[in-house]
C-alpha cells in the first residue's frame, strides 16, 4: 500500500510540474518557418514571429531548416535532434511539404501518398512517445494566381497531411487552405507583398535588379503567417491554446527586424 501511495504522489507530482512549467512549442518545418540572419533580410519565416502571440514566459523553439522535407529531415539526423529536446507536455508544430514536393531533387522528394504521409505519422507517434503534444499543419500558401483569385498548389501534399491527421486523431492546422483565404481577399497585387516579390525600384539591397520568389516569405509575410497560425492554435482546445493571443493577420506590419511589437 505504501509503495502504491508513493507511485501515486510521484505521478501526481510530475503532473504538476508539467502543468506549471512554462509553455514550449517546438517547430519542425522548413524555409518557410526558418529563422534568419540579419544578412538574409528581408527574408524571414513565420517560426521567428509566432512568440509574439503567446503569453509572456512562453518559449518558441523553431528547428525548422531551409531546404529539408520530411525525408531529409530525418536522413540529417534534425529530427533526432528535435525529439532529445522535448519535454512532456510540448506541443511540436510539423510542417514539411514543399521540399517533399521537389520532383527537381529526388534526395529531398517524397510521394504524397506513400513516403510523405508515413514520415507524418511516424513524427506524430514519435512526439507521443516522448509525451509531448503533435500538431500537424498543411504547408502554407505559394503566391500563385489565376483569373484573380488564389489557386491551390500543394494538392495531394495538403491533402496527404490533413489524412494523416484523421488517422493518428491528431490536431490539424490548415495553412494551406486558411494562408489561401487571407491572401485571395488580399488580392494578387497587395498579397505580393507577403512574399519576396520585389521590382528594381524598391531598392531593396539584395536584389538590386528585383526578385521573384512566389515562395518564400518575406518579414510582413513572416509576421502575418505567424498570427494565421496562431489564430488556429488558439481554436484546437489544447493546453497551449489557453497561452494564444493572435492579433489580425492583416495589422501585421514590417518593422525591418525580428521584433515583436
Amino acid at each position: 500500500m505504501r509503495k502504491a501511495a508513493l507511485t501515486i504522489l510521484l505521478m501526481l507530482g510530475t503532473a504538476a510540474t508539467v502543468d506549471s512549467a512554462p509553455p514550449r512549442i517546438l517547430i519542425a518545418s522548413d524555409s518557410t518557418a526558418a529563422n534568419y540572419a540579419s544578412d538574409q533580410f528581408p527574408q524571414m519565416g513565420w517560426g521567428m514571429f509566432l512568440g509574439c502571440s503567446l503569453d509572456p514566459g512562453s518559449e518558441v523553439i523553431n528547428r525548422a531548416r531551409g531546404g529539408r522535407s520530411t525525408r531529409t529531415f530525418l536522413s540529417e539526423g534534425l529530427w533526432s535532434a528535435l525529439l532529445a529536446e522535448i519535454r512532456p507536455g510540448d506541443t511540436v508544430l510539423i510542417q514539411f511539404g514543399h521540399n517533399d514536393e521537389d520532383l527537381k531533387k529526388p534526395q529531398r522528394h517524397t510521394e504524397a501518398n506513400g513516403e510523405y504521409r508515413e514520415n507524418l505519422e511516424r513524427f506524430v507517434r514519435d512526439v507521443r512517445a516522448k509525451q509531448g503534444r503533435p500538431v500537424l499543419v498543411t504547408p502554407v500558401a505559394r503566391h500563385a494566381f489565376g483569373d484573380g483569385h488564389i489557386r491551390p498548389t500543394h494538392g495531394d501534399y495538403a491533402k496527404a497531411v490533413i489524412a494523416a491527421a484523421r488517422a493518428t486523431r491528431t490536431p490539424l492546422i490548415d495553412l494551406d487552405a486558411d494562408s489561401r483565404a487571407f491572401l485571395d481577399k488580399q488580392g494578387e497585387a497587395a498579397s505580393a507583398r507577403y512574399f519576396m516579390i520585389y521590382a528594381p525600384d524598391d531598392h531593396i539591397a539584395r536584389f538590386p535588379e528585383g526578385h521573384n520568389d512566389t515562395t518564400h516569405l518575406n518579414e510582413l509575410g513572416a509576421r502575418a503567417t505567424a498570427r494565421i497560425v496562431a489564430h488556429a492554435l488558439a481554436k484546437l482546445r489544447l493546453p497551449i491554446s489557453h497561452h494564444v493571443h493572435p492579433d489580425d493577420p492583416g495589422a501585421a506590419v514590417a518593422r525591418g527586424n525580428a521584433a515583436c511589437g
